[in-house]
């Protein structure tokens, strides 16, 4: 009798068990947004925001729902991050600097954790609290100027991302010296493109390219080929969109910066945004443009600021070392440089102007 009865129990066990398997795979079911299939017809838009023209296009059939949720996050995002307008969490950290922790949202504590990490690894070459360095230059602005020594000399000992101390129980930033400021202009646009592939993959879309300002993301396959996208590596002395050759990629970022995007010209001197942190100036060598190829943009966009320190050897060396991570360097003489993973699938144009090279012959 009492084996019976054991039967009976494990029987309605496993129907319970069965059953709450079926419902969860329901609701999962429910939950996820339905796929649909490819068009070569994007569904598209294209926006002026973060200073920056964003485009996103959508190969999916019947997903504008999708782009719609795209520009409500880069708008959420852009508010909460840049500095000067109303709602800006980076605002709050800097204005309470040298007296109190700032509770942040946490999509804003997980990017101030990423631009510590990168101003860690790349030994200071990026650092997140360049903003007193940043906001005396003004580049890319109409009051854009050439500061005093005397100025830039005063603000450098505030530049150091060792005094941004986080409480993650908490979530609280904290700038340990007045007058600090966090600028994340270097990896924003990264931070921001990778919190959209997210909104497009809930929405389940599976093919699609994210530009903000020539931070590129292809997600998924092409619809034309349904292999691998054919994206272009920016030309640093020309406008966006004009390319010197291409790499093929799939659910990857292609990232440039160049000494030509924003700067300042005084006299015959040419002064990019790109700032260095240890002398206040922008960075002086001969790399006139970096493009990352890497799996999130976020890093790409740290990554291509943090090369421009450590000029040609160094930054073709920081970029082999790091995982799943290839670089362009394109320098003043119109020389290009290709790490390793690329050099089977980099395409420069004959017509571009530049020439191949390799770093062996690099004194």
């Amino acid at each position: 009798m009492k084996n019976k009865i054991r039967r009976v129990i494990s029987a309605l066990i496993l129907v319970f068990a069965i059953f709450t398997l079926a419902a969860c795979s329901t609701q999962s079911k429910k939950q996820a947004a339905p796929k649909t299939p490819l068009t070569t017809k994007a569904t598209q838009d294209t926006q002026f925001l973060m200073g920056t023209v964003c485009t996103i296009k959508i190969y999916n059939k019947n997903k504008s729902n999708a782009l719609d949720d795209s520009f409500d996050r880069i708008k959420q995002l852009a508010n909460e991050i840049t500095v000067n307008q109303k709602g800006s969490e980076i605002d709050k950290i800097n204005n309470h600097s040298g007296e109190n922790p700032v509770k942040v949202t946490p999509s804003i504590y997980r990017l101030c954790k990423d631009a510590y990490y990168y101003s860690q690894n790349s030994d200071g070459s990026y650092d997140m609290a360049i903003g007193p360095i940043t906001s005396l230059w003004r580049i890319g602005f109409p009051d854009a100027h050439k500061p005093k020594q005397s100025q830039i000399s005063a603000r450098l000992p505030l530049v150091n991302y060792k005094n941004v101390v986080f409480n993650d129980k908490k979530q609280t930033v904290y700038l340990k010296k007045k007058g600090m400021k966090l600028d994340l202009g270097g990896i924003a646009k990264g931070f921001i493109s990778d919190e959209v592939k997210k909104v497009l993959q809930k929405d389940g879309v599976t093919s699609a390219i994210i530009d903000l300002g020539g931070n590129v993301y292809v997600l998924g396959e092409s619809p034309t080929n349904h292999s691998n996208w054919t994206v272009g590596v920016q030309d640093p002395k020309q406008s966006r969109g004009t390319a010197i050759g291409t790499v093929p990629e799939m659910n990857t970022t292609v990232v440039t910066s160049g000494i030509y995007e924003r700067y300042l010209k005084v006299g015959k001197t040419i002064y990019s945004h790109l700032m260095n942190p240890r002398t206040g100036y922008p960075f002086q060598n001969n790399l006139m443009g970096v493009t990352i190829v890497t799996k999130y943009s976020t890093d790409g966009d740290a990554l291509s600021t943090a090369t421009f320190d450590k000029g040609l050897k160094d930054g073709y060396k920081y970029i082999e070392r790091e995982k799943d991570t290839d670089a362009i360097f394109i320098t003043k003489d119109k020389k290009v440089y290709v790490t390793s993973g690329l050099r089977k699938k980099f395409k420069l144009f004959s017509d571009s102007g530049y020439k191949l090279a390799h770093i062996s012959d690099v004194k």
